[in-house]
């Protein structure tokens, strides 16, 4: 495989690692790890090695994390499907574990998609709090999206919009920031042909200046007391130990410190750029050293004790704005009604339990009920902002009904419904209920489902996949239609 490494990586490598060079270019002649991250809103680490379909090692340095076989394919079992894991390059999990994400913080993503590194730190919110999930350019929002919603997250703000207009829309807002900057992707070598292909000196250069800008924008967001991590998958100094070195230059108020996977991890390479000592704090991690692929991680922390007010600044100037686009002829106090109706007929909780009257938030038809953060009036943020997703997603208005929405069935646990159908994930003969619900099919009703009527949260092993509508002995499938499976899965 070395003769498909770029010859001047090759070059800049042996230059680098000395005598470790020959143990790293080994690895390119290996099979590459495969990992997946489960979600602890759905399955404990301990329930999912006992039910696991798939043979399991944990990830030393993520809970949550554990490598899976490349035989297998756990992108297209249904638990896929119900957002009980997400399929995550093991060393890349490491990035919000160091972070350290914790309930009811203010979190940013600012480089998001397609949502590895912010469905875990969604996850580690617990409900509670905010997430804002970003990237810059819009299908890879629409992907990032996506997740957010299979993970079962509510608590989540996704945003297709440049590091700038979010800085100057939420200055010193957040307690945490995630920034896995664009670069070369040295680290993917072995993972991604691609990778390999597209990289060039100049594209470091390029992808270093990049960095450089990112950085600086989110700064601006991080509250005094904040903490922010900044990864890349690539080697290059000039786009990691270099980076964290302009930035340093540049802000003052900013610090890099350890944090509590070191021991997992390669020291920073101070030699490597200026010699300054403290970017030994910073860890790389080397894929010929661990089961992963190559990872630079820098934890930075902003000088100073955290004031939440000085982060309501720009709701509190426009204050009294129309915040939230409408939908044409309908109320705030219709809407309300109409999902409590559904609720109190559907649901076992209560309405105000989802989704507080005055969190609500119309896009035409669309209703959504936005994050509960104390203190602070989100819809005051969102006029002309790009926002694919205001919260979690309730339904779609419909004459005089709400009919519910995918991302509703898969941030409910199956006892919050009151009519649930059980699918099943093995049979005697033909496919599973469980895999020809993800195709589209309709479903007959078996015993367990007699008098059913109207909605039905279809389950899989206790995991809610999605809606049908009941009717005459059957379940029609209202599974959506871009995301249903073709006949080889």
């Amino acid at each position: 495989m070395l003769t498909k490494l770029p010859s001047e990586f090759i070059k800049r490598m042996e230059h680098w690692l000395g005598n470790d060079a020959e143990p790293f270019f080994r690895v390119y002649r290996e099979e590459r790890v495969y990992g997946l991250r489960i979600n602890p809103l759905k399955i404990t680490p301990q329930e999912w090695l006992a039910r696991s379909p798939f043979p399991l090692e944990p990830v030393p340095w993520c809970p949550t994390g554990f490598y899976y076989p490349g035989t297998d394919r756990p992108g297209k079992h249904p638990y896929h499907a119900a957002g009980v894991y997400y399929i995550q390059e093991p060393s890349a999990m490491a990035v919000v574990e160091v972070l350290g994400v914790q309930p009811g913080e203010k979190v940013l993503d600012l480089a998001a998609a397609p949502g590895g590194k912010a469905t875990q730190a969604g996850a580690a919110l617990r409900g509670e709090g905010l997430l804002v999930a970003n990237d810059i350019h819009p299908e890879r929002a629409k992907v990032l999206s996506e997740n957010v919603e299979r993970m079962g997250l509510r608590n989540v703000l996704v945003t297709s919009e440049s590091p700038e207009r979010l800085a100057a829309r939420f200055p010193a807002f957040f307690d945490k920031i995630i920034v896995d900057a664009p670069c070369s992707g040295e680290g993917m070598f072995r993972k991604d042909p691609d990778a390999r292909g597209a990289w060039s000196l100049a594209h470091i250069r390029l992808y270093a200046e990049l960095q450089d800008k990112i950085l600086a924008a989110a700064a601006n967001m991080l509250k005094p007391g904040g903490k922010m991590v900044y990864s890349t998958c690539t080697f290059a100094p000039e786009e990691n130990e270099g980076t964290v070195a302009r930035f340093l230059d540049r802000h003052g108020d900013f610090r890099l410190v350890a944090h509590h996977l070191a021991d997992h991890f390669d020291p920073g390479c101070p030699q490597w750029w200026n010699g300054r000592e403290e970017l030994a704090l910073c860890s790389r991690l080397w894929p010929h050293r661990l089961r992963g692929e190559g990872h630079f991680i820098a934890l930075l922390e902003r000088s100073g004790d955290a004031h939440p007010g000085e982060a309501l600044a720009w709701k509190e100037k426009r204050k009294g704005r129309k915040s939230q686009p409408r939908y044409p002829g309908l109320s705030y106090q219709e809407a309300w009604k109409r999902f409590a109706e559904f609720a109190r007929e559907y649901l076992t909780l209560d309405p105000e339990q989802l989704a507080a009257p005055e969190r609500l938030c119309l896009y035409k038809d669309q209703v959504y009920v936005l994050p509960d953060v104390q203190g602070v009036d989100l819809a005051a943020f969102m006029p002309g902002f790009r926002i694919l997703r205001p919260g979690l997603h309730l339904g779609t208005l419909k004459k005089e009904r709400l009919e519910p929405a995918h991302a509703l069935s898969l941030a409910l646990a199956p006892a919050d419904v009151r009519q649930r159908y059980e699918l099943s994930l093995e049979t005697a003969g033909g496919q599973p209920e469980a895999i020809r619900y993800l195709r589209g099919e309709s479903l007959l009703l078996q015993e367990a489902g007699e008098g059913f009527s109207g909605w039905v949260l279809l389950v899989a092993d206790g995991f809610p996949l999605g809606w049908g509508k009941a009717s005459n002995g059957q379940i029609k499938n209202r599974y959506p239609k871009g995301r249903r499976w073709f006949a080889e899965s």
